[in-house]
This record gives structure tokens, C-alpha cells and sequence, in this order.
């Protein structure tokens, strides 16, 4: 047996060219066994407008996590029984399946029943 792969263009998985292969190949190659980086497989990752997205998705939800937490720390502050932020008691719409409900949720739900292993207490 020998140490060197060959991908045969015959043999199915593994002569699709995928990359998983292809880093297999290069490892292959290489005496030292560590991958190559991802460029000198011809795979490039864009990260322009993908890492904008993200850092704008962190940011939002560490808004919503502040924004939660103010409205928690308040005496009249309850869960809704769906998406679990918290919210003033007087904004939550309490349904007979025994939880709270935003409008959000509730516009969501419209009329349908939901049953809850634990219901929320009326306050």
C-alpha cells in the first residue's frame, strides 16, 4: 500500500472534486499533515458584506437583550408565554390556555390553541 491518494474520476464521491477531497489531496502531499489555508485551494471567502450582516445581527440582538432586561427589572413586567420577552402586563393579552401573549405572538397565532405543559399565573 502506498501513503499517496490518487482520486479516480470514476470511483463517485471520490472524484467529485469537492473540497473535502481536495484538502485530503493536499494534506496528502504535504509531510507535515496540517491543512493548507483555504486560498491556496482555490477557496475564497468573501467576507464584505457577510461580516457586516453578522456584526449588524450581534448588535441588534445585544439591543433587544438591554431592552428586555429594563423592561424585566419592572414590577409590572411579565413573559409572553411564546417568544419569552418580557413585556408591561398592560401591552400582554392573557389567553385562556393559560399564558401570556404579546401583540406580536398573538397576531402570529390568531385564533389557533396552543397548550402549555405550564401555564403562566394571572396577575
Amino acid at each position: 500500500m502506498s501513503n499517496n491518494y490518487t482520486s479516480r474520476s470514476d470511483s463517485g464521491a471520490m472524484g467529485n472534486g469537492s473540497s473535502a477531497n481536495n484538502r485530503r489531496e493536499m494534506r496528502a502531499e504535504h509531510s507535515t499533515g496540517a491543512l493548507p489555508s483555504l486560498g491556496t485551494l482555490g477557496i475564497e471567502r468573501t467576507t464584505s458584506s457577510g461580516a457586516f450582516d453578522f456584526e449588524h445581527m450581534v448588535q441588534s440582538l445585544r439591543d433587544l437583550f438591554e431592552q428586555d432586561r429594563q423592561i424585566a427589572s419592572q414590577t409590572d413586567a411579565s413573559r409572553c408565554g411564546i417568544c419569552y420577552h418580557y413585556f408591561r402586563v398592560s401591552e400582554l393579552h392573557y389567553r385562556e390556555e393559560g399564558f401570556y401573549v404579546c401583540p406580536s405572538c398573538e397576531q402570529n397565532l390568531g385564533h389557533q390553541h396552543i397548550f402549555m405543559l405550564r401555564k403562566q399565573q394571572k396577575l
